[in-house]
């Protein structure tokens, strides 16, 4: 039967001195304790890892340190495994670090597991009978409650077959890592290989990468490209999310390379200082967090200090589930979603831990309800991918978002992502306004009620306007133009807003005039119309029509609005009807003649330069024409520029 490879990593946790990296060894063969100052004294003090295969299934198995001094190290190997093996000596029982270890990978989201009850050689029956019932009493309440207890001797071997069949039961039950995120990796440690270059080492936490791929090494920002990959110790095309992996990547410098720092793919993460996140507190008694206290944060393989700010309540006590803002020592990269531990400065304890929601710029204020209700939002968001990325949508600035922004903010990659929002497309919670432009629903109702109520006032306050012009709506709405063009065009295909005369309306609205209003437009009109291709200035149409000069600027400035008088230079206004005729005999010259010298426009129209040279500037600018020179050109396919 082949070997499978599913991307999973176990892992061991437990007290000092229970027996943790022998049974690995005794498992795997592999002797994790692979510095010479673990050898000589007898104790793990950092990570080890080796291969297992279990059934016909390969998969990693990360060793930690038991000693309470290494906690720091053994979150950083926690924050990779998928199931762990709690491992409790029968001549010793729970102790401080078993407890502790416990409490770390349940705030780190652990839900698999089985206990490795060793050392059952020093106890007699009788007494292992009382270690496992106080090991499950200890479990009750906890993800490993129910979990088999299995008495396991690494000396003589007795009961390692059953304890092999339980591993490869729980290897079965969980479920791989998903391989469709951005590739990311938590270093755990940098070396270089003779032949090779540098090499790093961890276990990724999202996506998967193959050799040819383009990296980025942070916080330093130095670019690589991966030149080769092994998984469990073999060569590999490719490394996936879960797996035991070491990253060749040549010209890096190992030596500036530490724990914490991050292997991932450029331009979706930055290093940050600020993060918001769900946190929830141990059960401790008297356990008190005051805002702004100084904590060791733990994410990922990094660890450094950071003061917490509680930002829902005053304080946090033991037992509390909190929204806090950290702000780190140093900027490290974290993405949604990541789990994190919170352990006091001294003494030294694991406190609390919790979800990353998401990095912020800068400190937000919670004396500001709106700020506190929008965390709460996004930390409830956090439960799945779709509510996330729903909610980066509702909360994208000026109403919309595109496909690339919103891939950076919720740190998806585009194929998951469209994916993602084809599922809220046909649920109706979000609108596609253009191609790979998104809105919420909502938030494109409110917008729309918010279009239309200033369309509606602007009925009121001027009513004899055919409507508002597109200008004047985008300058109200105070979105950016493309976003607002998108918009109106999903009003005016619903039919909620509808043009007139060039302006925008409301399909309901109707232009009224007194009386004495509707003769004086249509007087002033009438001396224009009459003109035809020789317009009058504005004080002889005024002359002409014999209206009083007061009214003269409304009644020209609502004709210009009406689109029965259109203004072709500063101060050189013809009638439409005029400006129809000089287009309809300027294409038809053009297409007879193949071109136009400018100076021959005044004979076609039969007016003066002062007038026909105006009139060819106006149809450049609004597509009919192009000029080389003094010789215009219809403009595309029949000159079918816009509309005069």
């Amino acid at each position: 039967m082949p070997i499978e490879h599913p991307n999973i990593t176990l892992g061991t946790a437990g007290h000092i001195d229970h027996g943790k990296t022998a049974l690995v060894k005794f498992l795997t063969g592999c002797d994790t304790d692979r510095l010479k100052e673990e050898k000589e004294r007898g104790m793990s003090i950092d990570l080890g890892f080796a291969p297992c295969t279990l059934a016909n299934m390969q998969v990693g198995i990360v060793d930690v340190p038991g000693h309470e001094h290494f906690v720091k190290t053994m979150v950083a190997g926690a924050s990779g495994m998928d199931g762990v093996i709690l491992v409790v000596a029968a001549d010793d029982g729970v102790m401080p670090q078993t407890r502790e270890h416990l409490e770390i990978l349940t705030l780190l989201g652990v839900k698999h597991g089985v206990v490795a009850l060793t050392k059952v050689d020093r106890v007699s029956p009788e007494e292992l009978e009382i270690v496992q019932e106080d090991v499950r009493s200890f479990l009750r309440g906890t993800f490993l409650e129910g979990a088999p207890i299995l008495p396991i001797c690494n000396l003589t071997g007795e009961g390692y077959e059953t304890f092999y069949e339980a591993l490869v039961n729980l290897v079965r039950s969980i479920e791989p890592k998903r391989t469709d995120g951005v590739f990311r990796l938590p270093v755990e440690r940098a070396f270089s290989a003779k032949g090779y270059g540098t090499v790093v080492a961890g276990i990724p936490v999202s996506g998967s990468a193959r050799v040819g791929d383009e990296v980025v090494l942070l916080p330093p920002g130095v670019p690589g490209r991966l030149k080769g990959v092994e998984v469990y110790g073999q060569p590999s095309d490719a490394v996936l999310a879960g797996q035991c992996a070491a990253l060749n990547v040549r010209h890096w410098e190992h030596k500036a390379i530490k724990r914490g720092d991050t292997v991932t793919v450029p331009g979706y993460f930055a290093p940050q200082e600020w993060y918001v996140c769900r946190m929830q507190l141990l059960p401790h008694e008297r356990l008190l967090l005051k805002s702004g206290e100084r904590v060791k944060f733990h994410t990922g393989t990094s660890e450094v200090t950071a003061a917490a700010y509680v930002m829902d309540k005053d304080q946090a006590r033991g037992g509390d589930e909190c929204l806090v803002q950290c702000h780190l020592s140093e900027a490290l990269v974290a993405g949604p979603g990541d789990r994190f531990i919170v352990r006091t400065l001294s003494p030294v304890r694991t406190i609390g831990g919790g979800m990353v929601i998401e990095a912020a710029p800068k400190r937000l204020k919670r004396t500001h309800p709106d700020i506190i209700q929008d965390l709460g939002e996004r930390a409830q968001a956090m439960r799945n991918e779709q509510d996330f990325v729903e909610y980066c949508i509702r909360k994208a600035p000026h109403l919309a978002t595109d496909e690339a922004a919103l891939s950076l903010r919720a740190k998806l990659p585009a194929a998951l992502l469209r994916r993602i929002t084809d599922g809220l497309l046909r649920q109706g919670k979000v609108l596609e306004l253009a191609p790979g432009l998104y809105a919420h629903a909502e938030s494109v109702a409110a917008e729309r009620t918010r279009l239309l109520a200033i369309v509606a006032d602007f009925h009121r306050l001027v009513p004899q306007s055919p409507g508002i012009a597109v200008e004047s709506l985008l300058e109200d709405a105070q979105l950016p133009e493309a976003v607002f063009n998108s918009l109106l065009g999903l009003l005016r295909k619903e039919g909620t807003l509808v043009e007139m005369e060039g302006r925008l309306a409301l399909p309901e609205h109707s232009v009224t005039f007194d009386e004495e209003d509707r003769k004086s437009l249509e007087a002033l009109e009438s001396a224009f119309r009459e003109a035809g291709f020789h317009p009058p200035g504005m004080e002889e149409a005024v002359q002409r029509a014999g209206i009083a000069k007061e009214k003269a600027a409304w009644a020209l400035k609502t004709l210009l609005e009406h689109g029965r008088l259109v203004q072709v230079a500063e101060a050189l206004v013809f009638h439409r009807e005029a400006v129809a005729r000089a287009r309809e005999a300027l294409v038809s010259y053009i297409r007879k003649e193949g071109r136009l010298e400018s100076v021959k426009f005044k004979y076609v129209l039969d007016t003066t330069r002062k007038y026909a040279i105006p009139l060819l500037d106006y149809f450049d600018r609004i597509g009919v024409t192009s000029r080389v020179g003094h010789t215009r050109h219809l403009k595309g396919p029949g000159g079918t520029g816009t509309t005069a």
